[in-house]
């Protein structure tokens, strides 16, 4: 019975492709599924990053090989794909793991004010810039369609396959400020939805993370001040509205992980995880 409970979650000799898997949350999954033997596409848009995290998969024992490569280029993933074909064959999982904010793509303050903002600089809804706003979406959401769109070819051809697809909190009930970003993660859960019913048919499943609040570097300017080390007030908003009072680690993510992309999960698509600590589930 272990034996077969092993096997549900065994997913040493498949290829997986981990997009933004030089940052820390991504970078985590594929060094976790390199330790569990996959052989791993690390990629990322900063090449160097890509090599540093690849290095350190292969110095684990494990196998992988960096690709530098933008998600919102469609002639870019076409080559990523066809080299990671040729390199070990298609990809039969997928990690939709590229994302990211810009502050041009949120306001400042969480509510407007009739009267005018109590801070003169301060960028309203009426002040987001479209290019910024386009480009928040752009990456985070487009990037998830155009590389779907680009390795889920042969997953569909060979009649299996799981795709990941990283959505977060803010698809669920919007954060304030960052307009461009709930936007973006939330039509990312809905393309799950939708891709998951598409591909019903095929043997490809299609399910996402939802991520709650993890300390990474791009949140900590956010959430910690940079001469002190303690929380903001916003940080603090966080971890009140936190049943488990903490931070998410990047280690919190990979059993979910594992679970979705293996056999574990074989009836599971269409769903999208929350990995928040219980934010979500609470109210006051």
């Amino acid at each position: 019975m272990h034996r077969d409970l092993s096997e549900r979650f065994d997913l040493s000799g498949k290829v997986a492709a981990v997009t933004g898997a030089g940052g820390a949350l991504c970078g985590a999954m594929a060094h976790a599924l390199g330790a569990a033997g996959v052989k791993v596409a690390v990629i990322d848009i900063d090449g160097e990053k890509a090599e540093a995290r690849s290095q350190a998969i292969i110095d684990s024992k494990g196998t992988a090989r960096a690709f530098r490569c933008d998600v919102v280029d469609g002639a870019e993933l076409k080559d990523c794909y066809e080299a990671v074909c040729g390199l070990w064959g298609p990809p039969e999982l997928l990690i939709n793991g590229a994302g990211g904010n810009d502050p041009r793509g949120g306001t400042s303050e969480s509510f407007h004010s009739a009267g005018g903002s109590s801070e003169p600089a301060a960028g309203s809804f009426f002040d987001l810039d479209a290019a910024g706003f386009r480009q928040v979406f752009d990456l985070n959401f487009m990037g998830t369609f155009l590389t779907t769109q680009a390795f889920s070819a042969g997953m569909v051809a060979n009649g299996r396959g799981s795709i990941v697809n990283i959505s977060s909190m803010s698809a669920f009930t919007p954060l304030t400020k960052v307009a461009a970003y709930s936007a973006a993660k939330a039509a990312v859960s809905n393309f799950t939805r939708w891709l998951a019913v598409h591909f019903a048919h095929t043997g490809v499943r299609v399910n996402a993370l939802a991520p709650g609040f993890f300390m990474t570097e791009q949140l900590k300017f956010l959430h910690v001040d940079k001469n002190t080390g303690e929380l903001l007030p916003r940080g603090r908003q966080v971890i009140a509205h936190t049943p488990m009072g903490r931070y998410g680690q990047p280690d919190d993510l990979i059993g979910p992980l594992v679970w979705l992309l293996s056999a574990a999960s074989s009836f599971v698509t269409g769903a999208v995880i929350p990995i928040d600590g219980g934010f979500s589930s609470y109210s006051i």
